[in-house]
């Protein structure tokens, strides 16, 4: 009686690293030796935090021709984002640990722009990292934004049906400061998606809500376009950084802290921001996706890498 031999289905994987700046978690893919197809739907995928790995987003760390590697980066719902100060901080880290770039400072290609990183080492390993931000803008148009001004500075503004004092920043990617007194009392899962999504801004914004605690000092919850809440924002804290100054709440140089922990933000004489956070670099591992129809009867295979 013959037997019918049964091969066993292959099925295909990418090597991932799981990292994060102050609980900002992304999934990092190193695009130097592998291939991600369809980078929004594995975001969409990979960050799912009960059937996927679980992240704020994918980071794809890419060859560069103007710099030593490039950032490319998704947020969990599949859209492009322009920049992470959080994010950053990580692709700093992992392309210095594993020798893709040993300048200090490095050169890191974002879609907002070349960012000048510093890396503090201590035994061969990163810990802290300080980013050059770049320069801010106060441009309505750099957000974008419908409102037609030379800048939005302590702007009242009608979201949802409820009036705010308003100061945008763009970052590279836009920011909506919001200054209150009683941060605890934010419901960020309601207003963080009304200001994400308000018609002033068509193509979404970040929304930062501040309590200043000192000239020196501030506290800060934020909503992100794409991600919602999260631990941390980089870029948010620096927009809180210079929407505090603009308006004469707080110095040009505050620590900034979120739920994640702090961040250290100055915007100096040169009118460059400065960014400097630790990075954490917490698995790697294996990423394989099996389709819903392949588990329902269940056999093993594989959707792609979408």
């Amino acid at each position: 009686m013959s037997h019918s031999r049964v091969c066993p289905l292959r099925i295909p994987f990418v090597k991932i690293t799981k990292m994060h700046g102050l609980g900002n978690d992304y999934v990092f893919v190193n695009c130097f030796v592998e291939a991600v197809d369809d980078p929004a739907a594995v975001a969409r995928a990979i960050s799912d935090r009960h059937r996927g790995v679980g992240s704020d987003g994918l980071i794809l760390i890419c060859p560069s021709k103007t710099a030593e590697v490039r950032m490319e980066m998704y947020n969990a719902d599949g859209s492009r984002a322009q920049m992470c100060g959080n994010g950053i901080r990580c692709v700093a880290k992992y392309a210095y640990e594993r020798s893709l770039a040993r300048g200090n400072p490095l050169r890191i290609e974002t879609d907002a722009g070349i960012r000048q990183v510093r890396v503090e080492v201590e035994q061969g390993r990163v810990h802290r990292v300080q980013v050059d931000m770049g320069r801010p803008s106060l441009d309505p148009r750099d957000l974008p934004s419908t409102i037609q001004a030379d800048g939005i500075i302590g702007r009242p503004m009608e979201v949802g049906g409820r009036t705010y004092e308003v100061t945008c920043v763009s970052m590279g990617n836009p920011h909506a400061v919001v200054f209150v007194d009683d941060l605890e009392s934010v419901d960020l899962e309601t207003v963080g998606p009304r200001f994400e999504n308000a018609p002033l801004f068509p193509e979404r914004i970040n929304a930062q809500f501040v309590r200043v605690d000192s000239p020196w000092q501030v506290a800060m919850k934020t909503w992100e376009r794409g991600s919602g809440a999260t631990q941390a924002c980089g870029t948010g804290a620096c927009a809180a950084c210079v929407a505090g100054a603009v308006t004469g709440r707080t110095r040009r140089r505050i620590t900034a802290t979120l739920p994640g922990g702090e961040l250290e933000v100055e915007w100096a004489d040169d009118d460059h921001v400065h960014l400097t956070g630790p990075a954490v670099e917490v698995f790697s591992g294996e990423w394989r996706a099996v389709s819903a129809e392949m588990r329902s009867s269940g056999t093993a295979g594989h959707r792609g890498l979408q």
